[in-house]
C-alpha cells in the first residue's frame, strides 16, 4: 500500500469524504480526524469480504492552547452533527489531554498523538482548503501499511496492560484475525 493507494481508498468512499469535509468546513481550525477513522478503513479493505462492524465514533483532534474547556469540545460535536447527522463525532482539543495519562502539556496534535495507545491509531488526516489530502503521522506509516498493531512507547511506559485490555474490549483479533500484534 502507498499514501496514494490509501488516499484513492478515502476518496472511494462516500461517507469518508463528507466526514473530511464536514471536519473542513465546520470543525476546529486545523482538526484532524484520526484514530480508528482510518486504521478501520484500510485495515477492513484488506479482507474480502470486509468486516461488517458499525462504524464507531469519529475522533476530530485538533489544538488551542488558549481556549480548551471541554464545552468547547462540546460545541464542535453539535455543531458537526448539525451538518452531518448520523455520526458519532467526538471532538477533543488535545491542549488538555494530557491530564488524562498525567503527562506533561503537550505542544500540539503530533506531540498528542506520539502518547496514543497504538502506532497504526496515531494517524490523522485532513483536507487542505483546494482538497488535497494532509495527513499527520508521527510513527509514519509502515505499522498501518504493515497490517501491525504496535504499541507506543508512551503507552508501553505507562499502561502495558491497557493496551492488551483495549485489544480483547475492542475484538480486534476477532475483526481482523490476521493482525499482527507488538507489545
Amino acid at each position: 500500500m502507498t499514501l496514494k493507494a490509501l488516499e484513492r481508498l478515502l476518496c472511494a468512499d462516500k461517507r469518508s469524504i463528507d466526514v473530511l469535509e464536514t471536519v473542513r468546513a465546520t470543525g476546529p481550525k486545523g482538526a484532524y480526524v484520526a484514530a480508528g477513522f482510518v486504521r478501520n478503513r484500510y485495515w477492513d479493505s484488506l479482507y474480502k469480504p470486509a468486516p461488517k462492524v458499525p462504524e464507531g465514533d469519529v475522533d476530530v483532534v485538533y489544538f488551542d492552547s488558549i481556549y480548551n474547556l471541554k464545552t468547547r469540545d462540546m460545541a464542535y460535536e453539535a455543531s458537526l452533527k448539525l451538518v452531518l447527522p448520523g455520526v458519532d463525532w467526538q471532538v477533543r482539543n488535545q491542549a488538555r489531554m494530557h491530564s488524562f495519562g498525567d503527562y506533561e502539556p503537550f505542544s500540539g496534535v503530533e506531540h498528542a498523538l506520539r502518547h496514543w495507545s497504538e502506532t497504526a491509531t496515531a494517524v490523522g488526516v485532513r483536507l487542505s482548503p483546494t482538497g488535497s489530502f494532509e495527513w499527520l503521522a508521527p510513527f509514519g506509516f509502515d505499522d498501518l501499511f504493515g497490517h501491525t498493531l504496535c504499541i507506543t512507547p508512551a503507552m508501553k511506559a505507562r499502561d502495558p496492560e491497557g493496551y492488551d485490555a483495549r485489544i480483547d474490549k475492542k475484538k480486534w483479533l476477532e475483526r481482523w484475525p490476521n493482525l499482527k500484534v507488538i507489545r
